[in-house]
């Protein structure tokens, strides 16, 4: 197009907070995919129900244990 000032495509130019960004957004699919892939595992799936269930376990201990006793 005439006119369209377009920036140079050379090593010196860089978008540092694009790059971030675009790191956090791949990084984030790539959590998204573990986690699917660990759910469909049934060893995985167990893994997660039986962490999830000993943290909520602790978590209801503590309540009871430093409001009840």
């Amino acid at each position: 197009m005439a006119g369209r000032k377009d920036p140079p495509h050379n090593s010196e130019h860089h978008w540092e907070g694009l790059q971030e960004i675009d790191r956090a957004i791949s990084e984030n699919r790539l959590t998204s995919y573990s986690w699917k892939k660990a759910w469909a595992d049934p060893l995985g799936r167990a893994k997660i129900i039986t962490v999830l269930t000993l943290l909520v376990a602790f978590v209801i201990f503590v309540i009871v244990y430093d409001l009840v006793l």
